[in-house]
Formats: structure tokens, sequence, C-alpha cells
């Protein structure tokens, strides 16, 4: 089987690295299109024998763009198509459908209560998805939270099919030496309380409140793993608090790593924390909480449906918490006062290696190409 994914940009993002995550575990010839910003991901897609073009489109409204892509579609004798983010899945149908492939599979990644992909939700933005949904075969929600999402905006529950984000469980399992050496490299004491949190520098994630939270907990550091518009932000808020010596901004973190990297990977930089808190109010699965647990850490949440589908005993170590700095203050102090032991790896860690979802994802791919029906929901 041959695939074309066709995806909006190729900056370290979630969906991008998941993406990349998932082509290594895929039985099937894979090619990538991004429609702009063939960053950091899209030399990892290469360095991993991925033929990855950028369309190099240059707005939402580039309509050039797409005759461009319908001929990418037709001369390249696909299978099936597989849209990721929303300006490439609105895109991505329609050449699709002009380039003679009428199987369409559609991943969305990111639609929130009030957001989709960070930016608020508006009529417009609903019914030119609705529109473009209809051209598809099938739309897969990372959760059952996005399923429910899905259909609350109109999508018809039979064309759902979940197949939730994946992590390769195995290189997250806590590794003492990769905790020192890591620490070592990051000049952050071997016996210091050292709080953590993975992702985009974005308003919507509120690490501002982490920043001030950790402030207020004696003797502890805030490890903050992203790259965003709120760097500076952050780092006058933690000047604002006293806090500037506490707080740790490392960049941008490339998972899956290339081959050439000589920065730490995730799994080293979870490996340097010893909780884990992930501020933002409004996620769409919560795959760094998951990468968290996977790697024995306590991990306090505002919002995490790859946890809150999962029956309590699957995750012992997260626990919800709400969103205002007091609590996140009392809760973080209580961790460190408990010195809680790594934790051994959670059912939810197993639940969502990439493996399973990599398998769950192929079984659509031949039900969508031979015309077999969908499994139920």
């Amino acid at each position: 089987m041959k695939v074309l994914h066709i995806i909006t940009g190729l900056g370290i993002g979630g969906a991008e690295q998941q993406l990349r995550l998932m082509l290594r575990h895929l039985p099937v010839r894979s090619e990538v299109v991004t429609l702009t910003n063939a960053g950091p991901v899209a030399r990892g897609l290469e360095a991993d024998g991925v033929p990855v073009t950028d369309l190099g489109m240059t707005g939402n409204r580039d309509i050039g763009a797409l005759p461009r892509l319908a001929g990418l579609v037709r001369r390249g004798g696909y299978d099936l198509v597989h849209t990721h983010l929303y300006r490439a899945c609105v895109y991505g149908r329609i050449a699709a459908r002009l380039g003679g492939v009428r199987t369409v599979v559609a991943t969305e990644h990111s639609l929130g209560d009030t957001q989709i992909e960070g930016r608020p939700l508006s009529a417009g933005t609903r019914a030119l998805y609705l529109a473009t949904e209809r051209l598809g075969s099938v739309t897969v929600a990372v959760s059952p939270s996005v399923a429910r999402r899905l259909e609350t905006w109109g999508v018809a529950p039979s064309r759902i099919q979940v197949v939730p984000n994946g992590i390769e469980r195995i290189r997250f399992g806590f590794d003492e030496d990769a905790r020192r050496m890591t620490r070592k490299l990051l000049d952050l004491p071997e016996d210091a309380f050292v709080v953590g949190g993975v992702g985009r520098l974005a308003p919507g994630k509120r690490f501002d409140r982490l920043v001030r939270a950790v402030a207020s907990v004696p003797g502890a550091r805030l490890l903050l793993v992203g790259e965003g518009e709120e760097r500076a932000r952050l780092l006058a808020v933690a000047r604002e608090c006293g806090a500037a010596d506490q707080v740790l901004l490392t960049g941008t973190c490339e998972d899956p790593p290339s081959a050439d990297s000589a920065d730490p990977d995730l799994p080293s930089l979870l490996a340097a924390m010893d909780v884990f808190v992930s501020t933002s109010p409004d996620e769409t699965f919560g795959l760094a909480v998951v990468e968290a647990l996977a790697a024995g850490l306590p991990a306090l949440y505002v919002a995490c449906p790859a946890v809150d589908d999962l029956p309590p005993d699957a995750a012992p170590g997260a626990r919800r918490v709400g969103e205002s700095v007091p609590e996140l203050v009392s809760a973080l102090r209580g961790i460190r006062d408990a010195r809680l032991t790594r934790l051994p790896q959670p059912a939810a860690a197993r639940r969502y290696d990439i493996a399973h979802s990599a398998r769950q994802l192929m079984s659509l791919y031949e039900q969508a190409v031979h015309g077999t029906p969908l499994l139920a929901k």
C-alpha cells in the first residue's frame, strides 16, 4: 500500500512528531507533503527514509496551492491520502478528490472544547471543516473526548474512528544514569526538587501559572521543555516573582531525536524531573502526561483526556488539579514533602504504546482501501 500524508507544517509540535513516530511503525510505503514550514521534523522524516515535499503555501488563502497539490496526488499513484491538522485537512481532502484518490483518512489532532490548534473556534471554521469532512472516508479522533467533540460539531458518529496517539513506551523507562547526567549537563543540583513541564510556550498552555507556583515552593526548580512566543514573558514573570534562578527553559526537543543530536532527548529530560505538571485547561489528548507517566513521574494535570478516558487504576500516578496558583502550590508541596520514589510504568503507558496505535491505524487503512465495513466504535 502506498500512502501520501499531507500536513500543515513540519516544525516541532505534537501532531508533527506523532506523524513521524507513527510512520516508523506503519508497514506501508509513505510519502509526506507539508503545506509550509519544512522544519526539523521534515529533516527527521527524510533521515528516516521518508520522502518529503514542501508545497510552499504562502497562507490559508493561497488557493493556487490546490492545483499543485492535486497534481502531486495524481502523479503519485497513491492508494490512500491521510491528512493532518486543519488547513491540510481542508486542502488535502479536496486535492485528493481532484487527483483521483477517493480513499481519504483525516486525523483530528487538535480539536479542543473552545479552540482548534490553539485558535478560537468560529462558525466559519466549523462550516468549512464540515463541508470538506464529507469528501473524506473517515475521520480519526486521537481520543474519545475528541470523538465526542466531533459529534457535537456535526460529524456523523459512523464516520469517526478513535486511534489514540502513542509513545515508544520502552524508550521512556526511567534511567538513573540519564537522570544524573542530564542534571549535571543542565546544572541542576542532585538534591533539587525539579518540577517539569513540556509543550509549546503559548498562552493557552498557562505556563505562567506554573512559574508562579514554583516560585512559591522553597528549593524547587522548574524545567520547561519547549519553545514559543511566550518565552520572553515567562522569563519576565520569573524575574517578577524573584525566581529567575529557579526557572530553566531548555528550548525545543525533537522526539524522536535525530541521529546526530547532541542534546538530551525527551526521556532523559523527564528522568531529570521529580514531578510533571500540565497546566493547559484544554487538551485533545495530553501526550506529554502519558510520556511523564511512562517515565515513572507523578503527574499533575488540569486537563488530560488520555488519562480521563481510562479507568482510574490505569494511571495511579496521575492526579487532576485545579488551575489556580494556590492549588498548584499546595499539590507541589505535598509531592515534595512525600519524597516519592520513581513509580513503575502504569497500564496507561502500555495502553498507549505506539505499536498498538499503528496496528489500529493499519487495520483502518485496510478497511478503507478495500471497502470493507469500518469497525464499530
